[in-house]
């Protein structure tokens, strides 16, 4: 099997970066992509000094495309989307986008903060996904930004008290960084004026070969040893085991194909709850693509990885360059807290207090692997 890039393995990637784009320096280019609700939504083209390029637009903080090259210095996007905002609009399993207030589901949609029991939008059966779905459906107030470490995107929203029935006027800003060395930064920032529960994350769906074929031949290793279990309809039970001698268990480097038919819910859709220490930021995830070269590396502050490999995506979607989407056509690498820590005491806390900020933080690290 391919084996991890090392740091100067890395140093090699440059010149097939630099063949692949006539683009020598990092820039990003802001264009108008539209209206909803009467407020204007732009999409946002950053590229690197590799020549690396990545759009991102205000309306969710969805990720539309990111373009890497193989190991012949053919750039693909390799991620799913569509290239116009009118099918975002719509109805779609999150697509690319930023996800908020609270990533994943809370059962029964709701919570108990302080003696106060809050109901919240059921949006997934009896249960609430996703915050209700208001992050991934809003306009975001944008700007570029650069820094020492590339070129980026600032988006900001403002969640008023009561919205999907959470408590506290909750302050967001997410900033998506395009790093000089092939790297997708993103921070998660929060403040409120009440207690509340949040846990942000991004959902873009990956397939490192250009979603040319499913991710069957695609080799995964996560830091895990144990997941959350989850019951019938995908909801955690508040059950913690051991990944050992499951056919979910990805500590040792698997090929996706091998096991994911013997999976309840038709594979992947587990919350691994990382080795690494509480609150440490480290390396937890590999991806390789053997046939193109490409690898990706996951790194986080964050507690959990929930690894989705679009078991339930409809053929109905068709993506850009007319690709037709499916079951299994790309997997979803989602960094964030425990799923359905309201419910559980035993889980982490993910409840925000006015006193304190949130702050986690996902970098997506492109290569190729040796």
């Amino acid at each position: 099997m391919p084996k991890p890039r090392s740091r100067k393995y890395l140093r090699k990637l440059a010149p097939i970066l630099a063949s692949s784009s006539a683009i020598t320096a990092g820039s990003i280019q802001e264009e108008p992509w539209g209206t909803v609700e009467d407020k204007p939504v732009y999409l946002y083209t950053l590229t690197n000094e590799n020549g690396m390029i990545m759009k991102i637009t205000n309306f969710g903080g969805i990720i539309t495309e990111l373009h890497f090259p193989d190991r012949n210095g053919k750039l693909d996007d390799v991620v799913l989307g569509f290239d116009n905002l009118g099918d975002y609009v719509k109805p779609h399993p999150s697509f690319g986008a930023t996800i908020g207030r609270f990533a994943n589901r809370i059962v029964n949609g709701e919570f108990t903060i302080d003696g106060t029991t809050y109901q919240l939008t059921k949006n997934n059966g009896k249960h609430s996904i996703h915050g209700g779905g208001e992050f991934h459906k809003s306009v975001w107030a944008s700007e570029p930004v650069t820094s020492d470490e590339g070129v980026g995107v600032r988006l900001r929203h403002f969640s008023p008290d009561g919205s999907n029935g959470y408590p506290g006027n909750l302050d967001s800003t997410v900033t998506y960084t395009l790093t000089h060395d092939n790297s997708v930064r993103v921070d998660f920032e929060a403040t409120t004026d009440k207690p509340t529960h949040v846990a942000m994350t991004q959902h873009t769906y990956f397939n490192l070969n250009g979603a040319k074929d499913l991710i069957y031949d695609q080799l995964l290793q996560v830091d895990a040893t144990f997941v959350t279990e989850m019951d019938e309809d995908g909801a955690p039970t508040g059950v913690i085991s051991k990944t050992e001698g499951k056919p979910w268990d990805l500590k040792e480097q698997v090929r996706i194909g091998d096991k994911i038919h013997d999976i309840p819910l038709v594979g992947y859709h587990h919350c691994y709850i990382l080795d690494k220490p509480v609150g440490e930021f480290a390396k937890v995830a590999t991806l390789i693509d053997p046939l193109s070269g490409r690898q990706l590396d996951v790194s986080t502050t964050q507690r959990g990885l929930v690894v989705y490999a679009s078991n339930g995506l409809s053929d109905e979607f068709v993506g850009k360059y007319g690709i037709r989407y499916g079951v299994h056509k790309a997997i979803c690498l989602e960094t964030h807290a425990l799923p359905a820590s309201p419910d559980y005491s035993h889980f982490p806390s993910t409840v925000l207090y006015p006193e304190d900020k949130y702050h986690e933080t996902v970098i997506y690290s492109f290569g190729l692997s040796e």
